[in-house]
C-alpha cells in the first residue's frame, strides 16, 4: 500500500471515530432528575419539586407561595410552601445540576487541538498545519462514557436524598413551631393563676390572714411562672424564625405566615414494623448511593491502570512548502504518534491510591448495608416508643388531671378546700396538657425521621422524658 493511498484512509478513520464519540457522548438532562426525583420521592414533594430557570417559573412560584401563605400553614402546606419558595432548596437543586453536568463531562473526549505554524528560509515558506487529539482518550471512550453514566446517576441519588433531607427538616421545624406556639398559650395560663395567687396571698397579709412564709410560697411560684412564660416565649420566637428559615420567607412573607392552634390529632395506630420494613427494602437511598460509589471506583481503578502508565496522541498534519525563486509549492501530508515513556515513574503510586479507594469504597458498602437495619430499628423504636408516651398522656394523664379538677372544683364549693389549693390544682393540671404536647411534639419527629429512614436518610430524633406538671399550691390555709 502506498502512502499516497493510506492518507485518505486515515482521515476517513478520523471521520468515522469522530461521528462515533459526537454520539456517543454523555449528556444531562436535569429536567429528568428532577421528574425521577418527584417520581422516587413522592410522599415528600408530591410532585411539585421543580427549579426554576427563568422569571415566568419564578413569577408563577410566588403566586403558588402567596396562594400557601393565605391561610394557616398545615404540615404538607409548609412542605409545599417551602419546595415552591426556598432559595436554599433551589441552590441545592442547581448544585446538583452542576454535580451531574461535571460527571457528564468526564464521559466525553477532549476537544483536538489546531497547529498552525510559519517557518521561512531563504526563497522558500512553509506553512503547517496539523490536528492532534488524544489517541488514548479516544481508546478508553466507551470506560470512560460508563464511570460517566454512573456518575450521573449518582448524582441523581444524592439529589433525592438531599430533597427528603430538605423535606424532613421543614415538617420538624413546622411540628417544633406549632408545639411552642401551643405551649405558650398554656405559659401564659400558668402565670395568670400565679398571679391571682400572689396578689390574693399578699392581701391576705395584708389583713394578719397569712403568715410571710405562705406568702413567701405564693410569691415564689409565681416568680417561677413568670420564668417559664419567659423562656416559652424565647421559645416560640426561635422555632418559628427557624421555620420562616427553612421555608425560605422574605420579612414581608414571614409577617403573613399564620401557624394552626394544635399539632394534629395521633394516628388512631401507629404503622406496624412489618409495614415499615417493607417499605424500606423497596430500594434504600444510602445502599444504592454506597453502591453507586464502589462501582465507579472499581470502574476508575480499571481505566486509571492504563492511563497511569502512559498517554498517546495521534496528530494529523499536512504542509505546503512555497520555493518563491521557482513559483511553485510542495504539498507534504503525514501523521505523527506522540507516546508518553514511563521512565520516571511508572504510575505505581496512583494506581496504590486508586486501590485505596476502592477499598475504601467496598468497606463504605458494607458498613452501609450492616447499619441500614439498625438504624431503621432505632428509628422505628423512637417513633413506637413516642407514640405510646403520647397516647398514655393523651388517654390516662390529661383525663385523670381532669377529674381532679373537677373534683377539687366540687370540694371548693363545698368549702373543703381554699382558693390556693384550687389554684395549684389548676397550674398542675395546665402542666399536665404542656407535658401532654411535649409528648405529641415528639411523636410528629420521630415520625418525620422514620419517614426518612425509611427511605434510606437516617435522622436521629431524641425521645425523652416528659416532665409532668409538679404541684406549685404551697401550704395556704382554707
Amino acid at each position: 500500500m502506498t502512502r499516497g493511498t493510506r492518507i485518505p484512509r486515515l482521515r476517513w478513520l478520523v471521520a468515522a471515530i469522530s461521528v462515533i464519540v459526537l454520539s456517543g457522548c454523555a449528556s444531562v438532562n436535569f429536567d429528568n432528575s428532577v421528574a425521577k426525583t418527584n417520581q422516587d420521592a413522592s410522599e415528600f414533594t408530591e410532585g411539585k419539586l421543580v427549579l426554576a430557570q427563568t422569571q415566568e417559573q419564578h413569577t408563577t412560584l410566588d403566586r403558588a407561595a402567596a396562594q400557601l401563605l393565605a391561610q394557616p400553614l398545615s404540615q404538607g402546606n409548609a412542605v409545599q410552601l417551602a419546595l415552591v419558595n426556598s432559595p436554599a432548596l433551589q441552590a441545592m437543586l442547581a448544585q446538583n445540576w452542576s454535580y451531574a453536568a461535571n460527571a457528564a463531562q468526564s464521559g466525553r473526549i477532549a476537544n483536538p487541538i489546531f497547529t498552525f505554524e510559519r517557518v521561512s528560509f531563504a526563497s522558500e515558506v512553509e506553512l503547517g498545519r496539523r490536528l492532534t487529539f488524544g489517541l488514548l482518550d479516544l481508546l478508553t471512550l466507551p470506560q470512560r462514557y460508563g464511570i460517566a453514566q454512573r456518575g450521573i446517576e449518582r448524582a441523581q441519588l444524592q439529589l433525592t436524598t438531599d430533597v427528603i433531607d430538605q423535606v424532613t427538616q421543614v415538617r420538624q421545624a413546622w411540628v417544633k413551631a406549632v408545639a411552642a406556639q401551643q405551649n405558650l398559650t398554656y405559659a401564659q395560663q400558668v402565670i395568670d393563676a400565679a398571679q391571682a395567687s400572689a396578689d390574693l396571698a399578699r392581701r391576705l397579709q395584708s389583713v394578719g390572714n397569712f403568715t410571710k412564709l405562705q406568702r413567701a410560697r405564693q410569691q415564689a411560684f409565681y416568680a417561677d411562672a413568670a420564668t417559664q412564660l419567659a423562656t416559652t416565649q424565647h421559645e416560640a420566637t426561635a422555632t418559628r424564625e427557624g421555620l420562616v428559615r427553612v421555608l425560605g420567607l422574605t420579612d414581608d412573607q414571614a409577617r403573613q405566615l399564620k401557624l394552626p392552634d394544635r399539632l394534629p390529632d395521633l394516628p388512631k395506630a401507629p404503622h406496624s414494623p412489618e409495614n415499615v420494613g417493607k417499605m424500606a427494602n423497596s430500594g434504600r437511598l444510602d445502599i444504592k448511593l454506597a453502591q453507586s460509589g464502589f462501582e465507579s471506583a472499581a470502574k476508575n481503578q480499571g481505566l486509571n491502570v492504563l492511563t497511569s502508565l502512559t498517554d498517546i496522541e495521534l496528530g494529523v498534519r499536512r504542509d505546503t512548502v512555497f520555493d518563491n525563486a521557482a513559483g511553485t509549492s510542495t504539498p507534504r501530508t503525514g501523521y505523527e504518534i506522540s507516546l508518553r515513556l514511563p521512565l520516571f515513574d511508572w504510575g505505581g503510586l496512583r494506581r496504590d491510591a486508586m486501590n485505596a479507594q476502592t477499598l475504601a469504597a467496598a468497606n463504605r458498602l458494607e458498613a452501609t448495608v450492616r447499619g441500614a437495619g439498625s438504624n431503621l430499628r432505632e428509628s422505628y423504636s423512637a417513633y413506637r416508643t413516642a407514640y405510646d408516651v403520647a397516647r398514655h398522656y393523651r388517654d390516662e394523664v390529661v383525663p385523670l388531671r381532669k377529674t381532679i379538677a373537677e373534683e377539687n372544683v366540687l370540694r371548693y364549693n363545698g368549702m373543703l378546700i381554699g382558693v390556693f389549693e384550687l389554684l395549684a390544682d389548676t397550674k398542675d393540671q395546665i402542666g399536665s396538657v404542656m407535658a401532654a404536647i411535649a409528648a405529641e411534639q415528639q411523636f410528629w419527629l420521630a415520625d418525620a425521621a422514620l419517614q426518612a429512614s425509611q427511605m434510606g436518610k437516617p435522622t436521629s430524633v431524641s425521645v425523652g422524658t416528659v416532665a409532668s406538671g409538679g404541684s406549685g399550691g404551697g401550704d395556704a390555709g382554707h
